[in-house]
């Protein structure tokens, strides 16, 4: 099964924390500048990474592979309405949105574990960049995101394959803060 490119690219960001040296990280706020520029999604009005930036990792990560970012990227629960392709079962390299204490949280789904907890990669997790198990029953939903031709967004498909999860490197703690 070929790596999906956005997957590629969050992966490259594993790691990524929201801070240096005390300061918003210049990677992280690098990616805020380009959002807006992708296809018709909203542009950053923040320059700073106390904001939950969740929705920044997937919305940035999806624009850099070519494929729709949806308007209001930045609000986690927004994916989850955004008229993406709804899954009944997780995916490799569909977006899962859950909710939080505060508001929602979204990220790509990368795998399941041996206790049947779905991994996710996703950004502002413990405040960067990581792989953490998530209980299925906590996930509000799964999203294949759209397709991006002649500069509209057109739902697309997971292959069958992509049903089939396996586990992954695991780089955080369940519970991890999501805020």
């Amino acid at each position: 099964m070929n790596e999906l490119t956005w997957l590629q690219i969050a992966r490259k960001y594993l790691g990524t924390h929201e801070k240096v040296n005390g300061k918003s990280n210049p990677v992280l706020l690098a990616m805020l500048q380009e959002m807006g520029n992708f296809n018709q999604e909203q542009k950053a009005w923040w320059k700073e990474t106390d904001t939950p930036w969740c929705g920044l990792l997937v919305g940035y990560c999806l624009g850099k592979a070519g494929r729709a970012v949806i308007k209001d990227w930045y609000r986690a629960k927004a994916w989850a309405a955004a008229g993406l392709t709804k899954l009944n079962a997780p995916a490799y390299g569909c977006i899962a949105v859950k909710s939080r204490q505060g508001g929602g949280h979204v990220f790509f789904v990368v795998g399941k574990d041996a206790k049947g907890r779905i991994l996710g990669l996703g950004g502002n997790q413990s405040n960067n960049v990581s792989i953490v198990p998530f209980n299925p029953a906590d996930i509000d939903g799964y999203y294949w995101p759209s397709k991006l031709i002649d500069g509209k967004p057109v739902p697309s498909f997971p292959a069958e394959e992509r049903y089939r999860l396996t586990a992954a490197a695991v780089t955080g703690a369940q519970g991890a803060s999501e805020a």
